[in-house]
């Protein structure tokens, strides 16, 4: 498999191109799997993900990753680390958007301990955070088996829309 970024026993983590718009299609315009963000994408919303996703690996080789299961080649979902700012300060993001079919098996948490790895034994980062809207719960879960704790939130605009967003946060 080419453009790998990680690899897991039973995940890959590889970076996103313009031949993924289809499967990225079937994730981000799937109104249970982006409930949290209250909107679906548009064909060119996607395109606008892919495109900052492949700025966000030229300026810091990180972003958005597909995350592909190893055994089948299937595509389950994105997992990411990448730089957000929080009211001017700079963090290092977690996230993570599986499709449906894929929740509960714990591909997410697969990802994450790999990005959390990564994050601190790689780019000796002192701290990661995981954005997540309140009543997410398999989200917040997800960051809680980590020992994440809320740390504070804030206000995230997204499409207009003001929502809030807990911010969980790791000590590497």
């Amino acid at each position: 498999m080419e453009n790998i970024f990680l690899k897991t026993k039973r995940i890959t983590l590889r970076y996103i191109t313009q031949n993924d718009f289809e499967e990225l299609k079937k994730i981000l315009q799937d109104k249970d799997v982006m409930y949290a963000w209250e909107y679906n994408f548009s064909d060119e919303d996607v395109q606008n993900w892919i495109n900052q996703n492949l700025d966000r690996y030229k300026k810091y080789n990180l972003g958005f990753f597909l995350i592909v299961e190893n055994s089948s080649g299937t595509i389950l979902g994105q997992a990411a680390l990448m730089p957000d700012f929080i009211n001017e300060h700079k963090y290092y993001e977690i996230g993570y958007i599986l499709k449906k079919e894929y929740w509960h098996q714990g591909f997410a948490s697969e990802a994450v301990k790999a990005l959390i790895h990564y994050a601190f034994n790689t780019l000796n980062l002192k701290e990661v955070i995981f954005e997540i809207r309140p009543e997410n719960s398999p989200s917040r879960k997800v960051a809680e088996n980590f020992n994440a704790v809320i740390c504070g939130d804030f206000v995230k605009n997204v499409r207009g829309k003001k929502m809030v967003h807990l911010i969980y946060k790791l000590n590497g």
